[in-house]
C-alpha cells in the first residue's frame, strides 16, 4: 500500500503538480519558511502578492532580522493572524544571530523557534533542504482523513496522532519534497473542502470515503460553539488632516499594530482625552460595524473627535503618533483601522 500510494502521488505531481508559485522559483529554505507561515489559514491566491512584496523588501533572512517591526507588520497588513509576522521577525533574528543565517536541519531544532510547528518544520526540511520529513497541514489532513476514513475533528489529539502516523508511514524517503508538495496540491486543488474533483484524484481507486460515498463526513467538523460578542469604541482623534494613532502592546490580537485609541464606555473617553491633553471641539459617531476573529466577534463603534489643537508632547516614544491622512505609512494596521482610514480619506 505504502509504495503504490506514494508512487501514484509522485506520478501525479510530475504531471500536474504546481511548480510555478513564486516561492518555488530559485527555492531556498528562507522562501519556503516565509511562504509556509503566510499560507497558514490563508489561500495561495491571497498570499502571492504579499509574498512578492515581502521578498522585494526582505530578500534574505538578514534583511528581515534587521528590519523594524513596524515595517514587517506593514507588509502583513490584511493577512491577519499577526502573531505570525511577529514570530517570523523574532525567528529571523534568532537564526541570523545564533545559526549564522542558516536554518537548523532537524525537526526538533526548528520546532524550538517561534512560530514553527512540526508540519512547518517538515516543509522547511523537505521542500527547502531536500531532506526527509513528513508534513501535516490542513490540506494533507483532509486527503488522509478521507482516504483512510479517519473519524473525528483533526484538532483532537487522538485524531491528529492517527493522521501523523499515516503521514509518517506514507511519506517516501526518495523525493520527499515533491511528495509533500503533491499532497498539499491535491488537497488544495482536487480534494477540496467542498465539491472535490474525485475523478482527477490519483488515489481515488483506494479512497475509503469515495468508495462509500461519505466524502462530506471527512475530516470531522470542529464542534460548534457560539462566538462571544465584545464591543469597543474606536476614538478617531482628528486635527486638521491628521489623526492620532496608538501602538498596541506586543501581546494580544492586534499586538504591535497601530490603531485608534479604544474606550469601553463613554466615561472612559474623557479620561483618554485628558491623558493626551486634548480638548474636543466636536464629536461625531460613524456607522458601527462588526469585525470577526477566529474566536469572537468585535462590534466596533467609531467616534470622530475633532481636536482644537495638537498637544506638543505626543510622540512615537510613548507609542502614539499623529499621522497625515494623505501620506503613505510603513506601519502595521489591523483591518478595521485600514477600513476607517480609507473612509476618512474619501
Amino acid at each position: 500500500m505504502t509504495q503504490s500510494f506514494s508512487s501514484k502521488i509522485l506520478d501525479w505531481y510530475h504531471q500536474f503538480g504546481r511548480k510555478h508559485l513564486p516561492w518555488q522559483q530559485s527555492k531556498t529554505p528562507y522562501k519556503v519558511w516565509v511562504s509556509e507561515i503566510m499560507l497558514q489559514q490563508t489561500q495561495v491566491t491571497t498570499v502571492i502578492p504579499y509574498f512578492q512584496r515581502f521578498m522585494n523588501d526582505f530578500p534574505d533572512i538578514y534583511t528581515l532580522a534587521k528590519a523594524q517591526q513596524d515595517h514587517v507588520l506593514s507588509l502583513w497588513t490584511g493577512l491577519g493572524y499577526y502573531a505570525r509576522a511577529r514570530n517570523l521577525h523574532k525567528t529571523a533574528q534568532i537564526i541570523s544571530q545564533d545559526f549564522n543565517g542558516n536554518f537548523p536541519n532537524t525537526v526538533d531544532a526548528l520546532e524550538e523557534l517561534p512560530g514553527i510547528g512540526r508540519s512547518t518544520a517538515g516543509a522547511i526540511l523537505s521542500l527547502g533542504h531536500g531532506l526527509y520529513a513528513p508534513i501535516l497541514d490542513g490540506n494533507v489532513k483532509r486527503v488522509l482523513a478521507r482516504h483512510f476514513a479517519v473519524d473525528g475533528w483533526p484538532g483532537k489529539t487522538a485524531v491528529q496522532k492517527r493522521l501523523w502516523e499515516l503521514s509518517d508511514e506514507l511519506t517516501p524517503r526518495e523525493e520527499c519534497g515533491n511528495y509533500n508538495q503533491a499532497m498539499m496540491d491535491i488537497g488544495a486543488t482536487v480534494c477540496t473542502r467542498t465539491k472535490p474533483e474525485c475523478h482527477r484524484c490519483p488515489i481515488a481507486a483506494t479512497c475509503t470515503a469515495f468508495a462509500s460515498n461519505t466524502i462530506e463526513l471527512y475530516p470531522g467538523k470542529k464542534p460548534r460553539k457560539a462566538k462571544p460578542i465584545k464591543s469597543t469604541q474606536l476614538l478617531i482623534i482628528k486635527c486638521d488632516n491628521e489623526v492620532l494613532l496608538q501602538k498596541n502592546p506586543q501581546q494580544g490580537i492586534w499586538g504591535g499594530l497601530w490603531g485608534f485609541p479604544q474606550a469601553q464606555a463613554d466615561t472612559e473617553i474623557k479620561s483618554i482625552l485628558d491623558t493626551f491633553g486634548i480638548a474636543a471641539e466636536s464629536t461625531q459617531s460613524l456607522a458601527e460595524f462588526r469585525h470577526t476573529f477566529s474566536h469572537f466577534h468585535l462590534d466596533c463603534f467609531p467616534v470622530v473627535i475633532k481636536a482644537s489643537k495638537k498637544p506638543d508632547y505626543l510622540s512615537e516614544s510613548n507609542n502614539t503618533m499623529w499621522v497625515n491622512l494623505d501620506s503613505e505609512q510603513q506601519l502595521g494596521f489591523a483591518a478595521p483601522t485600514v477600513k476607517l482610514l480609507k473612509e476618512l480619506n474619501k
